[in-house]
């Protein structure tokens, strides 16, 4: 529910290429298209099949690993997890049971 939240203040962007630099060559041919496809396109509407990420299995709107500039929204709604970094809703660490799951295409 709290997604929900961020989601209505219009915070779906991608990851900024700037903190994928720090991790090592960028890929060429191929497995350049592959890193593209793992992440949702700006202009997705959250919530959609199209608005994930997945390197990290959640919505692309919601990454707070891709996107650092929406962790104070899911701490100001008190659902972040501080000892894993990530919101409590997405904390498979502390929620083993957790399942967050792409939406079907044409959703």
């Amino acid at each position: 529910m709290r997604w929900m939240i961020v989601a209505v203040f219009g915070l779906t962007v991608a990851c900024s290429s700037s903190e994928k630099e720090g991790k090592g060559a960028a890929p060429t041919g191929s497995a350049a298209s592959a890193a593209t496809a793992s992440h949702g396109a700006a202009d997705a509407k959250p919530g959609s099949h199209e608005d994930w990420c997945g390197e990290h299995a959640v919505p692309e709107s919601q990454c707070t690993r891709c996107n650092k500039s929406l962790i104070p929204a899911f701490q100001a709604t008190g659902d972040w997890c501080a000892e894993h970094s990530v919101p409590t809703s997405q904390c498979l660490k502390c929620n083993p049971d957790l399942k967050i799951v792409r939406p079907p295409k044409g959703s």
